[in-house]
Protein backbone atom coordinates (compact mmCIF):
# COMPACT_ATOMS: atom_id res chain seq x y z
CA UNK A 1 0.00 0.00 0.00
CA UNK A 2 1.11 3.62 -1.05
CA UNK A 3 2.85 4.94 2.54
CA UNK A 4 2.07 8.38 3.85
CA UNK A 5 -1.42 8.81 1.73
CA UNK A 6 -4.43 6.89 0.83
CA UNK A 7 -4.81 4.11 -1.40
CA UNK A 8 -4.24 4.39 -5.07
CA UNK A 9 -6.89 2.68 -7.12
CA UNK A 10 -6.09 2.81 -10.97
CA UNK A 11 -9.15 2.04 -12.91
CA UNK A 12 -8.58 0.70 -16.31
CA UNK A 13 -11.05 0.80 -19.15
CA UNK A 14 -11.57 2.07 -23.14
CA UNK A 15 -15.11 3.68 -22.75
CA UNK A 16 -13.53 6.75 -20.58
CA UNK A 17 -17.46 7.45 -19.50
CA UNK A 18 -16.85 3.93 -18.20
CA UNK A 19 -14.02 4.52 -16.13
CA UNK A 20 -14.85 8.22 -15.34
CA UNK A 21 -17.78 6.81 -13.48
CA UNK A 22 -15.83 4.17 -11.67
CA UNK A 23 -13.15 6.92 -10.92
CA UNK A 24 -15.61 9.26 -9.45
CA UNK A 25 -17.33 6.72 -7.19
CA UNK A 26 -14.09 5.98 -5.83
CA UNK A 27 -12.58 9.36 -5.42
CA UNK A 28 -13.39 10.05 -1.53
CA UNK A 29 -12.11 6.73 -0.86
CA UNK A 30 -9.08 6.33 -2.43
CA UNK A 31 -6.75 8.28 -4.63
CA UNK A 32 -7.52 7.12 -8.55
CA UNK A 33 -6.08 7.44 -11.34
CA UNK A 34 -7.59 6.52 -15.00
CA UNK A 35 -6.36 5.03 -18.02
CA UNK A 36 -8.37 4.43 -21.19
CA UNK A 37 -7.33 1.62 -22.53
CA UNK A 38 -4.57 -1.46 -22.06
CA UNK A 39 -1.95 0.34 -23.19
CA UNK A 40 -2.43 3.72 -21.26
CA UNK A 41 -2.55 0.97 -18.30
CA UNK A 42 0.76 -0.34 -18.94
CA UNK A 43 2.03 3.10 -19.60
CA UNK A 44 1.12 4.84 -15.96
CA UNK A 45 1.07 1.69 -13.66
CA UNK A 46 3.77 2.43 -10.91
CA UNK A 47 5.20 1.14 -7.86
CA UNK A 48 2.31 3.34 -5.99
CA UNK A 49 -0.57 1.53 -7.59
CA UNK A 50 -2.18 -0.42 -5.34
CA UNK A 51 -5.44 -1.63 -6.83
CA UNK A 52 -6.28 -1.92 -10.42
CA UNK A 53 -9.80 -2.36 -11.73
CA UNK A 54 -9.34 -3.99 -15.21
CA UNK A 55 -11.71 -4.47 -18.12
CA UNK A 56 -10.81 -7.71 -20.07
CA UNK A 57 -12.36 -6.19 -23.66
CA UNK A 58 -10.31 -3.60 -24.97
CA UNK A 59 -9.60 -3.08 -28.44
CA UNK A 60 -5.48 -1.89 -28.34
CA UNK A 61 -4.25 -4.47 -25.36
CA UNK A 62 -6.92 -6.82 -24.04
CA UNK A 63 -7.32 -6.69 -20.31
CA UNK A 64 -5.80 -10.47 -19.92
CA UNK A 65 -2.40 -9.31 -21.99
CA UNK A 66 -2.73 -6.25 -19.40
CA UNK A 67 -3.02 -8.72 -16.33
CA UNK A 68 -0.08 -11.05 -17.54
CA UNK A 69 2.30 -8.22 -18.54
CA UNK A 70 1.88 -6.66 -14.64
CA UNK A 71 1.97 -9.85 -13.21
CA UNK A 72 5.14 -10.36 -15.60
CA UNK A 73 6.77 -7.07 -14.56
CA UNK A 74 6.17 -7.81 -10.66
CA UNK A 75 4.13 -4.34 -9.98
CA UNK A 76 3.30 -5.25 -6.00
CA UNK A 77 -0.46 -4.59 -6.72
CA UNK A 78 -3.57 -6.44 -6.61
CA UNK A 79 -5.77 -7.13 -9.76
CA UNK A 80 -9.47 -6.90 -9.60
CA UNK A 81 -11.51 -8.28 -12.99
CA UNK A 82 -13.61 -5.15 -13.11
CA UNK A 83 -15.68 -6.16 -16.57
CA UNK A 84 -18.98 -7.08 -18.69
CA UNK A 85 -16.99 -10.31 -19.81
CA UNK A 86 -19.12 -13.30 -17.89
CA UNK A 87 -16.25 -15.42 -16.58
CA UNK A 88 -15.58 -19.12 -18.12
CA UNK A 89 -13.13 -21.70 -17.44
CA UNK A 90 -10.08 -19.18 -19.24
CA UNK A 91 -10.01 -17.84 -16.01
CA UNK A 92 -8.91 -20.82 -14.47
CA UNK A 93 -5.13 -19.65 -15.44
CA UNK A 94 -5.40 -16.03 -14.89
CA UNK A 95 -3.59 -14.08 -12.35
CA UNK A 96 -6.36 -11.78 -10.98
CA UNK A 97 -7.18 -11.46 -7.43
CA UNK A 98 -11.12 -10.78 -7.63
CA UNK A 99 -13.65 -10.67 -10.43
CA UNK A 100 -16.82 -8.75 -10.73
CA UNK A 101 -18.99 -8.43 -13.28
CA UNK A 102 -20.65 -4.57 -14.56
CA UNK A 103 -22.47 -2.88 -13.77
CA UNK A 104 -21.09 -3.02 -9.90
CA UNK A 105 -22.73 -0.83 -6.97
CA UNK A 106 -20.24 1.50 -5.17
CA UNK A 107 -20.58 -0.68 -1.80
CA UNK A 108 -19.70 -3.74 -3.38
CA UNK A 109 -16.76 -2.10 -4.98
CA UNK A 110 -15.67 -0.11 -2.38
CA UNK A 111 -15.61 -3.68 -0.60
CA UNK A 112 -13.85 -5.65 -2.49
CA UNK A 113 -11.02 -3.23 -3.28
CA UNK A 114 -10.73 -3.00 0.56
CA UNK A 115 -10.59 -6.50 1.11
CA UNK A 116 -7.87 -6.83 -1.10
CA UNK A 117 -6.22 -3.97 0.37
CA UNK A 118 -6.51 -5.86 3.87
CA UNK A 119 -5.35 -9.01 2.19
CA UNK A 120 -2.12 -7.19 0.81
CA UNK A 121 -1.50 -5.51 4.13
CA UNK A 122 -1.12 -9.21 5.51
CA UNK A 123 0.71 -10.09 2.53
CA UNK A 124 3.34 -7.66 3.61
CA UNK A 125 3.02 -8.51 7.26
CA UNK A 126 3.21 -12.00 7.27
CA UNK A 127 6.83 -11.08 5.05
CA UNK A 128 8.15 -9.30 7.47
CA UNK A 129 6.89 -11.77 10.13
CA UNK A 130 8.63 -14.18 8.41
CA UNK A 131 12.43 -12.37 7.95
CA UNK A 132 11.94 -11.45 11.38
CA UNK A 133 11.39 -14.86 12.59
CA UNK A 134 14.46 -16.69 10.32
CA UNK A 135 16.82 -13.93 11.83
CA UNK A 136 15.99 -14.69 15.38
CA UNK A 137 16.54 -18.11 14.77
CA UNK A 138 19.88 -17.85 13.20
CA UNK A 139 20.92 -15.35 15.80
CA UNK A 140 19.70 -17.64 18.89
CA UNK A 141 21.27 -20.63 17.29
CA UNK A 142 24.46 -18.93 16.64
CA UNK A 143 25.10 -16.34 19.72
CA UNK A 144 26.18 -17.86 23.16
CA UNK A 145 23.51 -16.81 25.96
CA UNK A 146 25.81 -14.23 27.18
CA UNK A 147 25.49 -12.62 24.06
CA UNK A 148 21.62 -12.49 23.63
CA UNK A 149 21.38 -11.21 26.92
CA UNK A 150 23.85 -8.43 26.23
CA UNK A 151 22.26 -7.91 22.51
CA UNK A 152 19.82 -4.91 22.32
CA UNK A 153 19.42 -5.22 18.75
CA UNK A 154 18.18 -9.38 19.52
CA UNK A 155 15.75 -7.36 21.84
CA UNK A 156 14.51 -5.15 19.50
CA UNK A 157 14.02 -7.96 16.54
CA UNK A 158 11.95 -10.39 19.33
CA UNK A 159 10.23 -7.22 20.32
CA UNK A 160 9.01 -6.48 16.72
CA UNK A 161 8.74 -10.55 15.62
CA UNK A 162 5.74 -10.56 19.09
CA UNK A 163 4.26 -7.39 17.57
CA UNK A 164 4.45 -8.97 13.95
CA UNK A 165 2.72 -12.17 15.33
CA UNK A 166 -0.14 -10.36 17.50
CA UNK A 167 -0.73 -8.18 14.18
CA UNK A 168 -0.86 -11.49 12.13
CA UNK A 169 -3.50 -13.17 14.60
CA UNK A 170 -5.52 -10.18 14.60
CA UNK A 171 -5.43 -10.13 10.90
CA UNK A 172 -6.52 -13.72 10.95
CA UNK A 173 -9.64 -13.35 13.00
CA UNK A 174 -10.34 -10.31 10.56
CA UNK A 175 -10.25 -12.85 7.70
CA UNK A 176 -12.94 -14.70 9.17
CA UNK A 177 -15.29 -11.31 8.76
CA UNK A 178 -13.95 -10.90 5.45
CA UNK A 179 -14.68 -14.25 4.12
CA UNK A 180 -18.18 -13.41 5.10
CA UNK A 181 -18.21 -10.15 3.37
CA UNK A 182 -16.52 -12.11 0.05
CA UNK A 183 -19.43 -13.92 0.02
CA UNK A 184 -21.66 -10.83 -0.12
CA UNK A 185 -20.54 -8.94 -2.31
CA UNK A 186 -22.27 -9.39 -6.18
CA UNK A 187 -20.09 -10.44 -8.52
CA UNK A 188 -22.59 -10.98 -11.01
CA UNK A 189 -24.12 -8.43 -12.99
CA UNK A 190 -25.77 -6.07 -11.16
Amino acid sequence: MSTESEPVVLVVDDEPEVADVYSLRLQNEYETRVAYGGQAALDVIDIDVDVVLLDRRMPDISGDDVLEQIREKGYDCRIIMLTAVDPGLDIVDMRFDDYLCKPVEKADLVAAIDQQLSIKEYDEQLSEYLETSSKLTLLEAELTEEEQAESDELDRLQSRAAELKAEIDAALDEFDDIESAFKQINRSPG
